[in-house]
C-alpha cells in the first residue's frame, strides 16, 4: 500500500514538473553576467528571458533554458552588466535638438572652453571655418562662468570683439541666462529702454543704465524664442532640418543607456515638433514631454485627452513650472543672500522668484482638479518654500493629493527642514545631483558657502525620511549622463577633490534605483518599467563594468555598451 502511495506521489511530483514547462518560447534569452533587477526580492538573476517585447523570466540559468527552442537567439554577456534601462526623468530634449548648430562652449570635463579668450576664439574660428556670412547670427551654448578662468559672464562688448556685424548670443550652461552683443540686442529689438519681462531681468551698468548684453530667465528665454523664430524664416525646410536634429538628439541619450527620455519644460513650436516626429514613427525611446504651463495654459483643453498615454512612443506626462533661476548663474531664489553676489548686484543679493504665491496657486489648481500632475523647477530655498506652501494649501484644500506624485526638480539649496515637509505633502524630489560634481567648488567658494553647499541635492536624507527621490542629468546642462549623476551622488567629490557633504552620500545600488524604478515610479510606469520583472517592457542597457562592485571612484568609467528598447538594439558602441 505504502509502495502504491509512493508511486502515485511520484507521478503526481512527476506530472506537476511538466506542467509548470513554459509552453511560451524566448526570442531572446541573456546570460553569462551579472543581471541587476532593482527587485528587492531577488537582486540578481542569471539569465533573462525577453518575447514580443516583454520580459518573460528573469532567474536561474536552468530554469530559463525551458524557454528555449532552436529560434531562440541566445546571449552571452561575457561578463558584462545587464540592468533595466535608464529613465531620464528631467531633461529638455528638445531644447538639445535645438542647439544642435549651436557652437559648443562648454568647458572641461565636457570641453575645452575654459576661458574667455577661448570662447572669443571658438567663436571667430567657427565664423571662419563655416564661411558665416557678416549678418548671419550665431548661437554659442554651454559657457560656464562657475568654471572658467575669470569666474564671470562675458561682456557685450568682448562679443563685439567678436564681430560687430554678426549678431551673437551666447548661452550659460544652466539654461538660465545668456549675453548678447550689440548687433544681437539691435537684431531683437531690446534697447536701454526695453523694460524687464516678467520674470527676467536685462543686465544694466548701475551708473549708466545701459544694457550690459547679459539676460536672465525669462529676458533670456523670450530672446532665444524670437531669434529661433527669426533663423527659421531663413531656412528652406526648417521642419525637416528640425526633426533631423531631433533624431540626432534622442541618438545621445540612448547612447548613455536611457530607454525613457524626457522633454522638460517643452516650448514654442516643439509640441508639434514631438508630434510629428512621433506620427512618423520615429521615435525609438519613450518620450516624455511637459510643456511649459504658462506658454500652453490657454490650451490645456486640447492637451487633456493626451495626459498619460503613449502615442508612437510620445506621452504627455505633466506641466512644468520655472519658479526660480540657477544657482550656479546665480538666478535662484533664496531666502539668504548670496555669498558673492553676480556683477552689477549689491550683497544683500538673493536673486528672485518667477511667480507670485497666488499666480502659482491659481495654475496648480487649475492642474490638480483636472488630475494632472506637474514638475516644478525650484532650486532656491525660497523656491522651494514657496512650491512647499502653495501645494500644502492645495493639499489642505483636498484639491492636491499625493497620488499625482507632483515633483520638485533640482531641490538644490534644500535646508534640513524641507524634508519632513516633502514627505508629509507626497512630494517626490529630483536631484540634480551631478552639482556637487561640477559645480561643488562654486558652491562652497561662492555661491553657497560651506553649510548650505553641504547640503545640496540632500539624496541621503530624503532616503532615510522614507521619501522616494530620483536623480536627473538636465542636458543640455550636461550632456545625457546619467552614470556621471550616479557617481556624483554616490561619491559627492567635486572637481578639487573636497567631499561636499559626505554625509549625503549614498549607496551604487540607491543610485541606480534613482534612474530606475523610483524614476519608473515617478512618471507612473512602475507597473512597466526600471526593473527587471515579468511582464515588464525589455528595457534595457548593458554597461562594461557593475556598478554595484567597482570601486565607487571608478563609476564615471563605465561605458554603456548597448542599449534595448522593448528587446530591439537601439545603440551599440562601436
Amino acid at each position: 500500500m505504502k509502495a502504491l502511495i509512493y508511486l502515485i506521489l511520484s507521478a503526481l511530483f512527476i506530472s506537476s514538473c511538466q506542467t509548470r514547462i513554459p509552453t511560451e518560447k524566448a526570442e531572446t534569452l541573456y546570460f553569462g553576467g551579472p543581471i541587476l533587477t532593482m527587485e528587492d526580492q531577488a537582486p540578481q538573476a542569471e539569465a533573462l528571458v525577453i518575447k514580443n517585447g516583454k520580459i518573460l523570466f528573469a532567474g536561474k540559468k536552468s530554469e530559463a533554458d525551458h524557454y528555449t527552442d532552436s529560434h531562440t537567439k541566445m546571449i552571452d554577456l561575457k561578463g558584462n552588466v545587464l540592468l533595466p534601462g535608464f529613465i531620464d526623468v528631467h531633461s529638455h530634449l528638445t531644447s538639445r535638438a535645438g542647439m544642435m548648430q549651436a557652437v559648443d562652449l562648454f568647458p572641461d570635463p565636457y570641453g575645452t572652453v575654459n576661458s574667455i579668450p577661448e570662447l572669443q576664439n571658438t567663436l571667430k574660428n567657427f565664423i571662419k571655418d563655416h564661411k558665416i556670412s557678416n549678418s548671419q547670427s550665431v548661437i554659442g551654448n554651454g559657457y560656464d562662468d562657475a568654471i572658467m578662468k575669470e569666474h564671470r559672464h562675458p561682456t557685450k562688448e568682448e562679443l563685439d570683439a567678436v564681430s560687430k556685424t554678426n549678431p551673437i548670443i551666447v548661452i550659460h550652461t544652466s539654461g538660465h541666462a545668456s549675453v548678447a552683443n550689440t548687433a544681437m540686442l539691435q537684431l531683437l529689438g531690446i534697447s536701454d529702454s526695453s523694460k524687464d519681462p516678467d520674470g527676467g531681468h536685462y543686465g544694466r551698468d548701475k551708473k549708466t543704465g545701459k544694457l550690459t548684453g547679459k539676460l536672465e530667465e525669462n529676458a533670456s528665454f523670450l530672446a532665444l524664442l524670437a531669434l529661433t523664430e527669426k533663423m527659421n524664416k531663413e531656412i528652406a525646410d526648417p521642419q525637416t532640418l528640425a526633426l533631423k536634429n531631433l533624431m540626432k538628439a534622442q541618438d545621445e541619450w540612448l547612447s548613455y543607456g536611457q530607454t525613457t527620455i524626457c522633454d522638460g519644460r517643452t516650448m514654442g513650436e516643439s509640441v508639434h515638433l514631438l508630434e510629428k516626429a512621433a506620427s512618423e514613427h520615429l521615435f525609438k525611446a519613450d518620450i516624455v514631454y511637459f510643456p511649459d504651463y504658462e506658454y500652453f495654459k490657454k490650451d490645456l483643453n486640447t492637451f487633456k485627452p493626451k495626459y498619460m498615454k503613449y502615442n508612437n512612443h510620445l506621452k504627455l506626462g505633466g506641466f512644468k513650472f520655472s519658479d526660480d533661476g540657477s544657482p550656479q548663474g546665480k538666478t535662484a531664489w533664496l531666502t539668504q543672500p548670496y555669498l558673492v553676489p553676480p556683477e552689477g548686484q549689491s550683497a544683500d543679493y538673493k536673486g528672485f522668484p518667477i511667480f507670485t504665491d497666488e499666480v502659482l496657486y491659481d495654475d496648480l489648481k487649475t492642474l490638480f482638479q483636472n488630475n494632472i500632475t506637474a514638475q516644478l523647477h525650484v532650486n532656491g530655498d525660497a523656491a522651494i518654500d514657496q512650491a512647499l506652501r502653495v501645494i500644502k494649501r492645495l493639499k489642505d484644500e483636498k484639491i492636491y493629493r499625493p497620488e499625482l506624485r507632483a515633483t520638485l526638480i533640482h531641490v538644490q539649496n534644500s535646508r534640513p527642514d524641507h524634508i519632513q515637509k516633502i514627505k508629509d505633502l507626497g512630494l517626490i524630489p529630483s536631484y540634480f545631483s551631478t552639482h556637487a560634481y561640477l559645480w561643488g567648488d562654486w558652491h562652497y567658494s561662492s555661491v553657497f558657502g560651506p553649510e548650505r553647499a553641504s547640503f545640496i541635492s540632500p539624496a541621503h536624507s530624503a532616503l532615510q525620511a522614507g521619501i522616494i527621490f530620483t536623480i536627473h542629468h538636465d542636458a543640455p546642462v550636461t550632456p545625457p549622463d546619467l552614470i556621471t549623476a550616479v557617481y556624483a551622488a554616490v561619491n559627492r567629490k567635486t572637481r578639487s577633490g573636497m567631499i561636499l557633504g559626505p554625509n549625503e552620500r549614498i549607496s551604487p545600488l540607491e543610485a541606480l534605483k534613482a534612474i530606475t524604478i523610483n524614476a519608473a515610479y515617478q512618471l507612473q510606469e512602475e507597473k512597466t518599467k526600471g526593473s527587471i520583472k515579468a511582464g515588464k517592457l525589455a528595457d534595457l542597457v548593458i554597461l562594461d563594468k557593475n556598478p554595484l562592485t567597482i570601486d565607487p571612484e571608478q563609476i564615471r568609467s563605465i561605458v554603456v555598451l548597448e542599449t534595448i528598447k522593448e528587446g530591439v538594439s537601439v545603440y551599440k558602441r562601436k
